[in-house]
């Protein structure tokens, strides 16, 4: 089951699946979405984001935006998927809205992974029973309406986030600056380094960023800005043909010796070593 729409004159989709392996390749429009992905299968699914491997139990869900490269078994149980872009829901932009940036998108942290609750199970079925209906509803409000039940989706998904992903003792301040942070990294991790840039740009001091996320998640703001640097070297390494050298003077290191020495302290492995052993795994 496959639905899309599109508004061409802006670039505008949103797509849903009830299996994006067998339905990808197959939208007008499939560059540059974000996705949500759902496991409405009644055992577990496996696949791989960038270099993790993913597994999703029955009635759980992730994210994935355009940065990251989702590989799927072809042969696996179909995987539920809402597909969109910037042009039909910015999140950057309704961030007020939904205040799921940082968490559910563009963090710097682990791979989302939220699980519906029993007892809102019956809640994420009938709003997908509206969704599909809209679809089939073609007329010159689809889109609005099929963007406000998108952003209701985003709003229970990102309450469960905070709910299950999130140290319960923080204040919703706190949560706002761990979002924020996060999102800061995901914008500038090129040409920032330093927790005091990320400091000064979220009007605190590096202490109170270090303190928040001790509670947060055990990693250091200098560990999730290390890590992020990491992850799209080895983004480049895996799916581009860009030598270790271009690499290194785009992530803004004029020295590739170097950055060879900080990608093995955080990745343990070196770039070569690295990609070595995704070829032959």
């Amino acid at each position: 089951m496959k639905y899309q729409f599109n508004d061409p004159k802006i670039g505008a989709a949103f797509n849903f699946t009830s299996s994006l392996q067998s339905d990808r390749g197959n939208f007008f429009i499939e560059e540059g979405m974000i996705k949500i992905l759902w496991n409405r299968n009644n055992r577990p699914i496996c696949f791989q984001v960038d270099d993790l491997s993913i597994e999703l139990q029955p009635n759980q869900l992730t994210t994935t935006t355009f940065f990251q490269q989702l590989r799927l078994d072809s042969d696996g149980l179909p995987i539920t998927a809402f597909l969109f872009n910037r042009e039909f829901y910015c999140i950057a932009d309704h961030d007020q809205e939904v205040s799921c940036n940082g968490i559910l998108f563009f963090g710097t942290q682990e791979i989302p992974i939220i699980t519906i609750p029993d007892s809102q199970r019956r809640k994420f079925d009938l709003l997908l029973e509206v969704i599909l209906e809209e679809f089939n509803t073609v007329d010159q409000i689809q889109g609005d309406m099929l963007q406000m039940l998108l952003k209701r989706l985003i709003i229970i998904c990102t309450r469960l986030a905070k709910s299950q992903l999130i140290v319960q003792s923080l204040s919703n301040q706190q949560v706002d600056i761990i979002r924020q942070f996060n999102l800061l990294v995901d914008l500038h991790f090129k040409t920032k380094r330093k927790v005091k840039d990320y400091a000064s740009l979220l009007h605190k001091s590096p202490k109170t960023l270090s303190n928040l996320f001790a509670v947060y998640n055990q990693k250091s703001p200098q560990q999730i800005i290390q890590e992020r640097i990491v992850l799209e070297a080895k983004r480049m390494i895996l799916f581009s043909k860009k030598q270790t050298r271009e690499i290194a003077f785009e992530l803004g290191f004029e020295d590739p010796a170097y950055f060879s020495r900080f990608f093995k302290k955080v990745a343990q492995l070196s770039p070569s070593e690295f990609k070595a052993k995704q070829v032959n795994t």
